[in-house]
């Protein structure tokens, strides 16, 4: 890898996703969820959770999400939309997200 494309894919995770549907997809189908960047294509999204985990990955399913409609002091106002990409790990191992 070169030193550019590896700096990418330490930005293309941006945090883990802590949900009820989350932690019941991470315990049954051995998927961990995360926010991602945007334009992370799913081989990008591969590759940096190989790198930092230290896990073998065996799919990226994304989705786009859409940004709610919320009310401020300002009137109506709408959060970002975002992508959130589910990662399959090969069975038997696991990310300790509370450790990362």
């Amino acid at each position: 890898m070169s030193a550019m494309n590896q700096e990418r894919l330490l930005k293309v995770i941006l945090a883990p996703v802590v949900s009820e549907k989350s932690t019941r997809v991470a315990d049954k189908e051995n998927q961990v969820t995360f926010k991602v960047l945007s334009d992370a294509t799913k081989q990008e999204i591969s590759a940096a959770v190989e790198m930092l985990f230290k896990v073998e990955v065996t799919a990226v399913q994304t989705l786009n999400v859409k940004g709610k409609v919320k009310r401020n002091k300002f009137g109506m106002g709408r959060q970002k939309n975002w992508k959130k990409a589910y990662v399959s790990i090969k069975p038997g191992q696991e990310i300790d997200l509370a450790a990362a």
